[in-house]
């Protein structure tokens, strides 16, 4: 259920064997509780509703006592709330308790802030045209920024709940997903209109501009969806359920995901739809690709390791100890610099590319989730679980 996109709250409760990363990751207070049931009682009837809150606080109540304790209050998170435009070196930050997005210059350090919808929670960049997508979730919206003096020039209507989104450059189309609407919201960037395409509900989403494909995961269901940007045929092939995170490396035509459940890897072959999986640590819930060094970063929330991966060989070549609950991860592939966001330990961790150590841990905001990098300047964002929404995280020396 959408609901698992609460942010991750310590409680008490252990979490064994094959945990589910719903009731490891997101304890939420009472009162983000109620929001959540009031939130989904929009698209069930009144008996479905009852029985949805009556699930909810079956499941949820002695831990959340705890829960609340340690956050007053919860909201959706992805790690798409804050993202680099490095054609421009610019940072863009959703900032959901106050309706707006962070703006940073990444070379001067100017900082400034634009209102968008309510509740923005996801961001996505086209760098062809220097246009960048705010996902509303509280609005059923996008917001379209123009990026050369950063103003909204368009706030397009969209299906309820839009929590995932990104841009397609070579058609310069923005694909939005949505929470219970079963559907993809398409939007023409050249026009900034929208269509409905009838592909599901989807979680995570990844594009392959070369070959127009798009691909779609839903936590609950065991099958990627590839849809067809051309004919918007979708085509499902079955990697498990419990995916939570997905990044595609183009040198290799390989759509890579992390299975929360079977703590895996699971890299689906976009050519030949064929599976192949490795294990990693517990709980895999962010990945990163550096696709010029062939390596893939895997953040495991259970166990607060990065497992590092050879994407030519299939291996794993090291785990490392990061921060307390690592939650985000980014990669800046030019000076080969990985930036992992704790969102338990306030910080984040960096590591060497070349000698896969870590080599420095840098305070961040309260509850860093996710985490950007301007490449020219080595300079690393994170996204905080509320005020300040950004932290800047300076390079390393």
């Amino acid at each position: 259920m959408p609901m698992q996109r609460n942010p991750p709250i310590q409680t008490s409760l252990e979490f064994h064997s094959t945990p589910d990363f719903l009731m490891a990751n997101n304890i939420v207070s009472f009162g983000v509780l109620f929001t959540m049931i009031s939130r989904a009682s929009r698209f069930f009837s009144v008996s479905a509703g009852l029985t949805l809150a009556l699930f909810v606080l079956f499941i949820l109540g002695h831990s959340v006592r705890s829960a609340a304790e340690v956050s007053p209050w919860g909201r959706l998170i992805t790690s798409a709330a804050i993202v680099s435009n490095p054609m421009t070196h610019k940072i863009y930050a959703a900032n959901e308790g106050t309706g707006s997005v962070t703006v940073i210059d990444a070379a001067t350090g100017a900082t400034h802030t634009v209102a968008v919808g309510k509740e923005p929670i996801a961001i996505a960049v086209n760098r062809a045209t220097n246009r960048i997508y705010v996902a509303n979730d509280g609005s059923a919206s996008v917001g379209v920024i123009d990026g050369s003096n950063d103003t909204v020039i368009a706030t397009i209507p969209s299906a309820p709940l839009p929590y995932a989104l990104a841009a397609d450059e070579t058609t310069n189309k923005v694909y939005v997903t949505h929470t219970y609407s079963g559907s993809v919201t398409v939007i023409d960037g050249a026009t900034n209109t929208a269509t409905s395409l009838k592909a599901g509900d989807a979680d995570a989403l990844a594009i392959d501009s070369r070959t127009g494909k798009v691909f779609l995961s839903t936590y609950e269901d065991p099958d990627i969806r590839i849809v067809d940007e051309a004919t918007g045929t979708v085509t499902r092939v079955a990697v498990g359920a419990h995916i939570w995170s997905m990044a595609f490396d183009e040198s290799s035509s390989t759509l890579l995901l992390a299975h929360t459940a079977t703590n895996e890897i699971v890299a689906l072959d976009e050519k030949t739809h064929t599976v192949s999986k490795i294990a990693v640590g517990r709980i895999p819930c962010a990945v990163a690709i550096n696709s010029e060094a062939h390596r893939l970063y895997v953040v495991n929330y259970g166990d607060e390791t990065l497992s590092i991966i050879d994407l030519k060989s299939w291996k794993v070549i090291v785990t490392l100890p990061v921060g307390k609950h690592p939650q985000g991860v980014t990669v800046d592939a030019g000076s080969n610099k990985v930036f992992v966001a704790n969102v338990h330990g306030n910080s984040v961790t960096v590591i060497d590319g070349v000698k896969n150590a870590v080599i420095d841990v840098r305070d961040a905001g309260m509850h860093p989730y996710a985490v950007a990098v301007d490449p020219a300047t080595d300079h690393a964002y994170a996204a905080n679980y509320g005020s300040p929404w950004v932290t800047s995280i300076l390079p390393h020396k």
